[in-house]
């Protein structure tokens, strides 16, 4: 079945987890808009995780990367050949299978908090206006999707903090209080005598479980649960003074 933007629009608010765009929806937008390659990504996911730190450096700079800097500004798609000339933007990203680029934004009440790319390679044709059109229309139910969610989300976790924090492991745990102390994943795997690769698998597993997509994140609700646990106790222990 070939895909349309209508299908694209119902398979985005078919998905439940911002993990489901990127398995899920980011391949299908790729084959609709024809990508060599085609990704969702949020960016506070991808400053959590310390092996994109250099990438990021370049991707999401305002200052080398036109791309960036036109979302930024803008909050609409953009793809290299509107901000910049061929000759310059192979210098500034020289990989043959990004020769032609297209990023749209993702917006939660005003931030832009992610974005969605595909790229195409020398031997492909550029990006043009009605991609662009496209990229827009697919922009906006992804932005309306994310401020549902991580909407729904917040509420959750401020209402019962506890619920969400319970489904970690003892040794989950150690490892959030860890986090939680500034510890880099180096340093706790030394500590609790694991590899550092386990501490990075661990960590991806207590974002799904606590719903958060960062390290900052998931701190800020080990606060939000310790504090609710103090006033749960408060009155028993008032009850036996």
């Amino acid at each position: 079945m070939t895909l349309s933007l209508k299908l694209l629009f119902e398979e985005t608010h078919q998905c439940k987890h911002e993990d489901d765009l990127r398995s899920h929806l980011a391949p299908k937008v790729g084959e609709y808009f024809t990508a060599k390659r085609s990704g969702i990504f949020f960016f506070d996911q991808l400053l959590s995780e310390p092996k994109f730190q250099g990438i990021l450096n370049i991707v999401l700079s305002l200052e080398h990367n036109p791309l960036a800097r036109y979302l930024a500004e803008c909050h609409t798609p953009v793809h290299e050949g509107l901000v910049t000339t061929p000759k310059a933007w192979t210098l500034i990203c020289p990989r043959p299978d990004h020769w032609h680029v297209m990023a749209g934004p993702i917006v939660n009440c005003g931030q832009l908090v992610g974005a969605v790319g595909c790229t195409r390679e020398k031997s492909m044709p550029a990006f043009d206006h009605q991609d662009l059109a496209d990229l827009s229309a697919v922009c906006l139910h992804l932005s309306t999707w994310t401020t549902t969610v991580r909407s729904q989300q917040s509420t959750m976790n401020s209402q019962n903090p506890l619920l969400s924090t319970k489904r970690l492991t003892p040794r989950e745990l150690e490892i959030a209080n860890l986090v939680a102390l500034g510890r880099t994943n180096a340093e706790i795997g030394k500590e609790l005598w694991i590899t550092e690769n386990s501490v990075k698998q661990a960590l991806k597993r207590m974002f799904r479980k606590l719903k958060v997509s960062s390290r900052t994140k998931m701190v800020a609700q080990l606060f939000a649960t310790q504090t609710c646990s103090v006033r749960e106790e408060e009155p028993q222990s008032n009850a036996h003074l």
